[in-house]
């Protein structure tokens, strides 16, 4: 099996990362028309819960996995290498297990503890039919990441890569054409439709799975050999893969966490103590949770495609001990968020209305709340690359000591600013949208200070910068509101919102990059000259 170099192993998990969030985001707009909003708040109900076992289910062993064969392939211990993947699967399949039993058993606990004792819209048992069937889930992806994680450990990023396509491309299969046919063909109920749509992360992963299991046999990367070996104690295995895994789980098992304290808060709060209709309570948990949410992919997908390349880059330089190229790479991701992902929030926010007419149709609460939430990716955005940083410099305890008082603050901020909101006569959402980036902001923060502290990080230059971004946003906002001016956004049909949203995307973007390119920030980010040789080259060859 081939091995992918350093940076084109990069390039090629970052491909796959954004193909599959391409996918993710383009499915919503049929799915959207077949369960709507009610189908959408379940799907996002049950949907989160099992991500929040799915880690608990995982371990962190993927990049546990990752890493200990990669050490062990380097000190030629071939036999020790493929003990890691034997060793990890018995494991994880302990915690699947129990993680199932526990997930399917206790389903209608945790859809009471969502929602509570509803009569209508959706209700707990309603709730607990999904979770059972997002549950068998649970028993294959486990063993899909241990697999991509020996696959990594060997450098082949391209096979672990596409497995993530088949995954996401079934998955979709599943979702849409389960769910129409249940519902327009066979006229089952939105609950029975909803269910069939989440067992598609079974059906998904079942298939990345096979293909995976095929391409190791090929590979011969399992195959026993009689190579003289030194023999390291499975004991040993054991001891190390918990030592890499156990921060990972802590770190994914309090950032899955947020969502679910979130969505748990927003449903108890608007029906117990605001005494919200139901109907609207599924609308707004339902942007929360599912559509709002894979329209912030946009922003997440950036964002975690420059994770996926700047923690490489990081290792390596705190490694080496370059202060300099480290402090450089981190500030340049940080330039990356403000010049890039900033501006595309504040398009989203601006032009709510159109963008999820787009998407969805014509809505009265779903613009409202999400010309707000956007601002949740953005914020997300911060907190990725800050906890990314730390775990690429190994500083694990600050991690989660950052992300576990964000998460509180974040719960104890919930409630109060709903009521809030309510009594000022607004969305009591917009105060869980607030709790939840002062919960992100003050993670991040905390982050930061202590890097800086500790002399590892100076964001002097960034700081620099500030000013003229400022600058680059208030030309790009004003741009926008100029153009609403003059060209009236026609609601009426989802089909004209592409034009409208191109227009203004060339106009208003154009003016921000220009001026980005005369006060500096677009060069300090990208090798303007760089590209334009590459560009020119190519020219010049075809």
């Amino acid at each position: 099996m081939k091995k992918n170099s350093f940076i084109g192993g990069t390039i090629i998990a970052t491909l796959g990362i954004i193909i599959t969030k391409i996918i993710g985001l383009l499915y919503v707009i049929p799915f959207y028309a077949i369960i709507g909003d009610q189908g959408g708040a379940l799907y996002g109900y049950a949907y989160t819960v099992y991500q929040l076992f799915l880690s608990l289910s995982t371990a962190g062993f993927p990049f546990a996995i990752s890493k200990l064969t990669s050490e062990y392939l380097a000190l030629e211990e071939t036999k020790a290498a493929k003990d890691v993947y034997y060793i990890s699967r018995k494991l994880i399949l302990i915690l699947s297990l129990v993680i199932f039993v526990i997930l399917f058993a206790f389903a209608p606990q945790i859809g009471r503890i969502i929602i509570g004792e509803r009569t209508s819209g959706n209700t707990y048992e309603d709730i607990a039919f999904v979770i059972r069937c997002v549950s068998f889930a649970v028993l294959v992806i486990p063993f899909l990441s241990a697999s991509k994680g020996f696959l990594q450990g060997h450098r082949n990023m391209t096979t672990s890569a596409v497995s993530q396509v088949i995954e996401q491309v079934v998955r979709v299969a599943v979702i849409l054409l389960g769910s129409y046919v249940a519902m327009k063909v066979f006229n089952m109920s939105l609950t029975q439709a909803v269910g069939i749509a989440v067992f598609g992360a079974f059906l998904g992963g079942l298939a990345a799975y096979i293909y995976l299991r095929i391409k190791l046999k090929k590979s011969k990367l399992l195959e026993e050999k009689n190579d003289e070996e030194v023999r390291i104690e499975k004991k040993e295995i054991i001891k190390k893969l918990f030592k890499y895994s156990i921060p990972y789980i802590l770190i994914s098992l309090v950032y899955n966490l947020y969502n679910v304290v979130d969505m748990v808060l927003i449903s108890r709060t608007l029906s117990d103590i605001l005494h919200y209709d139901n109907t609207i309570i599924d609308t707004v948990i339902s942007i929360y949770t599912t559509w709002g949410m894979k329209i912030n992919m946009i922003i997440l997908a950036l964002s975690t495609g420059l994770v996926t390349s700047l923690i490489p880059n990081i290792v390596n330089n705190y490694t080496k001990k370059d202060t300099k190229k480290l402090n450089l790479n981190i500030n340049k991701a940080v330039q990356y968020v403000l010049l890039i992902i900033v501006p595309i929030t504040i398009f989203l926010s601006l032009l709510a209305k159109p963008v999820w007419t787009m998407f969805y149709g014509k809505s009265t609460l779903g613009p409202v709340i999400y010309q707000f939430f956007v601002y949740a990716a953005l914020f997300g955005s911060f907190y990725t690359i800050s906890v990314s940083v730390l775990q690429g410099l190994s500083k694990y305890r600050l991690v989660i000591k950052s992300v576990l008082i964000g998460l509180l603050t974040n719960t104890l901020l919930d409630v109060p600013l709903m009521i809030l909101f309510d009594k000022l006569g607004m969305n009591a959402s917009y105060g869980a949208i607030l709790a939840q980036l002062i919960g992100f902001s003050l993670a991040v923060i905390i982050s930061i200070s202590n890097l800086a502290h500790e002399g590892c990080i100076s964001f002097k230059s960034t700081l620099k910068k500030i000013p003229t971004y400022l600058y680059s946003w208030g030309i790009f906002i004003i741009s926008i509101l100029v153009l609403k001016l003059f060209i009236p956004i026609n609601l009426s049909s989802r089909i004209i919102q592409i034009p409208i949203l191109i227009l203004f995307g060339v106009v208003s973007f154009g003016i921000y990059f220009y001026i980005s390119y005369l006060n500096g920030n677009l060069t300090s980010v990208c090798d303007i000259k760089k590209i334009k040789d590459k560009i020119l080259k190519k020219i010049k060859k075809s």
